[in-house]
């Protein structure tokens, strides 16, 4: 089945999967390590409390997807968990991850997180913009179709 899993903590595109998973009726997952508020009286959307723990989110994500489910994250290591169980995996600015890009954007994470350590690169990602947005939903769209082409859901 085509589900959507949120590795939601600091996610800021969740309102964004809840009107396309509304419009494609479409389950949701929205996993943290706490409650999480998700709009009232929407069946198909779970919220998901795993608790605490850097990984914890992470982890139930990687066991509970599968093959035809979406990822939405900006975690490159489960992106690539979910990539390995034959999911689909989207960054939240709209950026697919693929078997092809996987290796490099974990060396590419690899990289800036040694830089970080050392000094030599401080801050994080700028601010989302509307761009990234319309990106995001133009790319979730198009794998939810290519899902359901490869698939007939």
């Amino acid at each position: 089945m085509l589900d959507i899993y949120i590795d939601a903590d600091a996610c800021p595109v969740k309102r964004e999967v809840y009107k396309v998973a509304d419009r494609c009726g479409l389950r949701v997952f929205v996993v943290s390590n706490s409650p999480i508020h998700v709009p009232p009286g929407r069946a198909r959307i779970g919220n998901i409390a795993v608790g605490p723990g850097d990984n914890a989110a992470d982890d139930w994500i990687a066991e509970n997807i599968g093959a035809g489910d979406i990822c939405i994250t900006a975690d490159i290591p489960l992106a690539s968990r979910c990539l390995k169980k034959g999911a689909s995996a989207l960054g939240m600015r709209g950026k697919p991850f693929s078997e092809d890009s996987i290796g490099d954007a974990l060396a590419t994470r690899e990289l800036l997180s040694n830089l970080r350590d050392t000094g030599q690169v401080s801050g994080g990602p700028p601010p989302m913009t509307k761009k990234d947005r319309s990106r995001f939903l133009d790319s979730l769209d198009q794998i939810i179709v290519k899902i359901r082409r490869e698939n007939v859901l």
